[in-house]
């Protein structure tokens, strides 16, 4: 029997002054655990030199798949994009930015193996969560719209927004087609995962902000987008009828 292979999606836009490091930090890390991978970095629209350097490094390391992303421009739609390519049992979304820990997605990894879940969702504000340098008001906001997700569908998982999570492929099959084409798509895939009934194991993982590059989330933007998403999949646990919830095999 074949080895499960891991993937990895990392979406990545103007990333030239860190994208190098994520990836052969990432990989170093995969590989020295001996877990069969590849890494899928979407080029959204980088008018940098991100696409020359993803060129590079797949030409250095066999497991770096770089993808362009050929839609419309967004964080929801490069990762849109990878998860149509990945060709792994189960996918990670993985920031490029090295505020995710590739140590935190090997506990992930081994977590999902021995304990047989669907996804793994990771958690940095739960007991062994941690975060660095956290931008204040981003924290306010990210509180508050968990708290208000947590409380509307009745979970207590308190890090609904993080996007760096781990699904089997069934799981990405399972709640597609997604709509999200920006950072709520981060909200729209565990909602759906949750209220289809796969199942989930949460990790608590650390988050370290960037020390190169800026970053592309804008709070005041991004509202109305958490908002739509979480009320359409509200309507969907309410009213569906269960047409979508997961049938066990």
């Amino acid at each position: 029997m074949r080895p499960e292979t891991l993937s990895v999606v990392i979406p990545a836009h103007n990333e030239a002054a860190i994208i190098r490091r994520t990836v052969e930090t990432l990989h170093a890390a995969l590989e020295g655990e001996g877990i069969a991978h590849e890494i899928v970095v979407v080029d959204d629209h980088s008018t940098d030199a991100t696409g020359e350097i993803l060129a590079e490094l797949a030409a250095q390391i066999p497991s770096v798949k770089p993808v362009a992303n050929e839609d419309t421009g967004g964080f929801g739609m490069a990762i849109r994009a990878g998860l149509r390519t990945f060709k792994g049992d189960a996918v990670a979304i993985f920031m490029a930015d090295e505020s995710d820990d590739p140590e935190d997605l090997v506990r992930f990894w081994r977590t999902m193996q021995h304990s047989e879940v669907d996804c793994v969702f990771g958690t940095r504000f739960s007991d062994g969560g941690r975060t660095i340098e956290y931008p204040w008001l981003k924290l306010f906001f990210n509180r508050g719209a968990n708290t208000w997700i947590r409380l509307l569908f009745g979970f207590r998982y308190d890090d609904t927004t993080n996007a760096f999570k781990l699904y089997r492929r069934q799981v990405i099959e399972g709640i597609s087609p997604l709509l999200s084409k920006h950072f709520n798509l981060t909200v729209e895939m565990p909602l759906k995962a949750i209220i289809r009934g796969y199942t989930y194991a949460v990790v608590p993982n650390s988050w370290t902000n960037r020390s190169e590059g800026v970053s592309k989330f804008k709070v005041k933007e991004m509202g109305s987008r958490y908002t739509f998403i979480a009320l359409y999949c509200l309507l969907e646990k309410w009213l569906s009828r269960g047409d979508y919830y997961r049938r066990p095999a």
